[in-house]
């Protein structure tokens, strides 16, 4: 077996021992022996290193982990643990060692099992992985003497010169030692800004980084030759644990070791199991008594705490902890909250004018009187039977609550709130931008997934398997075609499959309708239509929930399978899951009925639903309500909090079969590093992105149908926020700071449901409403103008000798007296007209109604938000007067050094020269004798 040429320069006491596996030379480590000194020396040994916070000195910090599994026999601990006790030359202090902190398994004969080859293999990888990033100046420390056997931990620690490096190669802005004062308002506004300030005082965070600043230092990108302009007298907090763990990560992605003539990178690594982990670390712990202050026990109390939801968000600690990619989603979470606030006042409002008006109502009184003696058709073939219009009461008034003139108002102030809020965000960017110091930064390309570099090495390994070449490959159409393929037919079947389960609770409701129209009491046949309609909604909201956990996970198989390049190819069908069953109560259920005598069938059976006489309104708001609410409170809450304390359940209990039989072993404190290992890997945002952007269509969608949806979404938010916050802090590992100027993508979604709200809340006030057919009768129809007929002159009138064979009522006398002519909702000619049951005139002047309404609407509410776009700047002033200022100081502050720099020069030239006059007034002997001083004359600025 070969071995490595890096364990050449052990001391040559160490090269007498005979070695016959690799492995009895990795596990002989001379800092590891060194920490076992300190063991039985010490009373507490990671008092130095804060339990894992810093190397073993104390001195220097751990800036990120890379996490290894490792297998190692009880035999060869019960060796390593001897060879620690009793062989004292092992320990050694060079720089020429492996890595600080190895353990070690020394195997004799044949009492040691053999090494698997991939183990192996992996060994050597990361032996040569870790050399090269020693040789890019990173300090590693190894340790393999943990409470979870079997893993192993490399300590990285970048040093003050790789810093400066590393910031400079990034263009990293960092604050100088220029201040300058922020313009402060004048007059009103100023008084204005005090009173806001101290009545909002009792909800600010109580965080240093959230207080308002009146002066800010001017940044500019790191450079080694301009240190003097930055501010380094503290040089260990200069770059914070986010910067410095941005730092090596960056570090770690580009440094590759190499197989063959192909390079992998940490990603590939990662992906071929040669690493399981690589994360920084969270600052501390975030409860208990003795915890020393930091940043993540901060935010556990000032943000992730139930207690703290009325508060502002500390925004500016959370990007200083987890970098602006993550700030900037709770920034446009928190903007998006706040402006749900006018959103559901003015939505509670327009729902108390509907229970204020609904007694006014002329439409629905008409339907629940029972004067009237209307005889509707039947629901359903055969055992349905003749019902009264009156019984629809309860629906009708109902309705009303929702579909009143107050909710086309509502529909154009939330088309106008959406495009508001999509300029309030773009400017509170702006701020933020300027607050971060991200003005001028443009975001780098996405590194390629891991999944991606692993394809693209086994690839090129093949290729030179096979013609012998070393070129740098790259996936290629004929290599995803596959992938494509197999996507493509996933994609189709799940978008198939969600469509079958919208088509099955169809089939569901028109057979249950039937069901329970065949009970012969009054109270379930009046109840008929609430019921079918809340229990297929229950039915679809726990369809949509177990889909969206099963498209989610084929959703990642597809994309594994694909392996796209980079993760924003990755796309999910949440949308389709989600708002298909509403899509169908809104515009397909009941325009495609047919009339009595002449249905619409399916399968030759079953026929296909009715609207209410009311109108399909309140089954949408009943549909979108229950959805909404049971997602949320379901999927986004419950599954948030349980899950993750599930999950950690789990691991606990297998850390507790684990453990060892020594009790003291047992109860020692935990190194920051294992901690953090037990919690979950960050997943990234786009669950937390889609979660919101589905919960942003609920509300502008459909609000025409569920002015309440606003309020809704305002209270789950608020619980969003902190479980969230709850989630980053103390359940996930920390994640790597990604800078971003943005929220990416997710912005031009926003935009684009926005502006489709428009069209959908056009559509359903038209079609699915009683709003245009109500405008056209008060207006063409009415004869006293107002609203009375109109309920009749929404039916039409069937004789029911026309009923097809088989289809009519088996008991005609069910109300007590015989019928003759029943009536449906539609506007067709009566059985006694030429052209009976053809399509009448009123129907197409309801249809050039609606479309009328349609385009009049959408062009108007698309003017005003169009409009809104325009007049409000993008850029607040104030902030781009100052970002105008920073330039301009910047460039004095340049000026100003060349300057010195001139006036410099000029101070020895004009030494110099008084020097060169004073040697010519030396006599010609004096001169000669010292001939060198008139050279030291000259030579005296070089020396400066």
């Amino acid at each position: 077996m070969r071995v490595n040429k890096k364990y050449s320069c052990l001391p040559a006491e160490d090269k007498g021992i005979h070695i016959i596996n690799i492995r009895a030379i990795e596990d002989i480590g001379y800092d590891q022996h060194e920490s076992t000194l300190l063991n039985s020396l010490s009373k507490n040994p990671d008092a130095d290193c804060k339990y894992g916070l810093y190397f073993r000195d104390g001195k220097r910090k751990v800036d990120y982990i890379l996490v290894y599994h490792y297998k190692k026999s009880s035999t060869a601990r019960t060796l390593t643990r001897r060879v620690q006790q009793n062989d004292s030359s092992a320990r050694s202090t060079k720089q020429d060692q492996p890595l600080p902190g190895k353990g070690v398994q020394l195997e004799m004969g044949e009492s040691e099992a053999h090494v698997d080859y991939h183990e192996d293999d992996k060994r050597f990888r990361r032996e040569e992985y870790e050399g090269n990033l020693v040789e890019a100046g990173l300090e590693l420390e190894r340790d393999e003497d943990t409470k979870i056997h079997g893993i192993g931990f490399v300590k990285i620690h970048a040093p003050w010169n790789v810093l400066c490096r590393e910031a400079e190669f990034l263009k990293l802005k960092m604050p100088t030692k220029k201040m300058y004062q922020i313009n402060q308002t004048h007059g009103l506004l100023k008084k204005i800004n005090s009173v806001i300030q101290k009545i909002t005082e009792p909800i600010q965070p109580k965080v240093a980084e959230h207080k308002p600043q009146t002066v800010k230092r001017l940044s500019y990108p790191f450079s080694r030759e301009k240190q003097h302009l930055f501010d380094l007298s503290d040089k260990d907090s200069f770059f914070d644990s986010k910067t410095r763990s941005t730092i090596v990560y960056e570090i770690l992605k580009r440094t590759t070791c190499t197989k063959a003539k192909y390079s992998m990178g940490i990603t590939s690594l990662l992906a071929n199991g040669v690493y399981s982990a690589a994360y920084p670390l969270h600052d501390g712990d975030y409860e208990g008594e003795n915890v020393e202050p930091n940043d993540r026990k901060l935010l556990c109390e000032e943000w992730a705490s139930y207690g703290v939801f009325y508060k502002y968000q500390p925004i500016d600690l959370v990007r200083k902890y987890f970098g602006e990619k993550i700030g900037l989603y709770f920034a446009w979470l928190g903007v998006y909250t706040q402006m749900l606030i006018p959103a559901s006042i003015v939505g509670i409002i327009v729902f108390l004018y509907g229970c204020a008006t609904v007694d006014e109502n002329i439409p629905s009184m008409e339907m629940c009187d029972q004067r009237n003696n209307i005889t509707m058709c039947p629901l359903c073939d055969r055992t349905c039977s003749y019902w009264k219009m009156s019984s629809a009461c309860a629906t009708a008034r109902a309705s009303h609550l929702f579909d009143n003139p107050a909710t086309v108002f509502f529909s154009v102030f939330m088309a106008l709130w959406a495009a508001t809020f999509m300029e309030h965000w773009k400017r509170k960017q702006m701020r933020l931008n300027y607050r971060w110091d991200l003005t001028g930064f443009e975001e780098e390309e996405d590194h390629p997934r891991a999944e991606y570099e692993a394809k693209v090495l086994e690839k090129s390994l093949r290729k030179e398997h096979k013609h012998k070449e070393a070129d740098k490959e790259k996936l290629t159409w004929k290599d995803r075609f596959p992938a494509y393929l197999t996507n493509f037919v996933g994609i189709i079947f799940m978008v198939g499959l969600t469509f079958a389960i919208v088509f099955g609770v169809i089939i569901y409701r028109i057979s249950t309708a039937a069901a329970l129209a065949i009970s012969s009491t009054p109270s379930g046949r009046s109840s008929v239509r609430v019921t079918v309609t809340a229990t297929a909604v229950i039915i679809n909201l726990v369809v949509i929930i177990i889909l969206d956990e099963v498209y989610g996970c084929i959703a990642r198989w597809l994309t594994q399978i694909e392996v796209p390049k980079t993760d924003k190819n990755f796309v999910e069908l949440k949308f389709v899951n989600a708002y298909t069953p509403i899509f169908y109560v809104a515009f397909f259920k009941g325009r495609f009925v047919g009339r009595p005598g002449d249905y619409v069938y399916i399968f030759h059976s079953f026929r296909m639903e009715e609207c209410a006489p009311g109108g399909c309104l309140m089954e949408l708001c009943i549909q979108l309500s229950i959805i909404m609410l049971g997602k949320q409170l379901i999927q986004n809450n419950l599954f948030e909090i349980g899950i993750p304390k599930m999950k950690k359940f789990i691991r606990y209990m297998k850390l507790k079969r684990r453990r060892s039989l020594d009790h003291e072993e047992h109860m020692k404190k935990k190194q920051r590093y294992e901690v953090d290992y037990n919690l979950e890997p960050f997943a990234g945002l786009t669950p937390e992105y889609m979660e919101m952007i589905i919960q942003f269509g609920f509300v502008t969608l459909f609000v025409a149908s569920f002015p309440l949806a606003p309020l809704f979404a305002l209270l789950n938010n608020i619980i969003e926020i902190r479980l969230d916050a709850k989630k980053f802090v103390t359940e996930l590992r920390r994640p790597v700071a990604v800078r971003a100027k943005d929220i990416g993508i997710w912005y031009n979604i926003l935009r684009g449901i926005g502006k489709l709200a428009v069209i959908i809340n056009a559509f359903v006030i038209s079609f699915t409403s009683d709003f245009i057919p109500r405008l056209v009768y008060l207006y063409m129809y009415s004869e006293n103008g107002t609203m009375h007929g109109f309920v009749n002159h929404t039916l039409s009138s069937f004789n029911v000798s026309d009923f097809q064979a088989g289809t009519a009522p088996n008991d005609p006398l069910d109300l007590g007296y015989e019928v003759q002519i029943c009536r449906y909702k539609d506007y067709r000619e009566p059985p006694w007209s030429e052209n009976k049951y053809d399509i009448s005139k009123d129907f197409w002047a309801v249809l050039a109604a609606r479309l009328a309404f349609v385009i009049v609407f959408q062009n108007l509410v698309m003017f005003m938000s169009d409009f809104v776009d325009w007049i409000i700047p993008d850029i607040p002033k104030d902030i781009s007067q100052q970002i105008h200022k920073e330039k301009v100081l910047m460039v004095e502050v340049f000026m100003r050094e060349e300057q010195g720099k001139l006036q410099m020069l000029e101070t020895w030239k004009d030494k110099d020269k008084k020097k060169g006059e004073n040697c010519n007034n030396h006599s010609p002997r004096f001169s000669r004798s010292h001939s060198g001083s008139l050279s030291s004359c000259h030579s005296y600025p070089l020396d400066v």
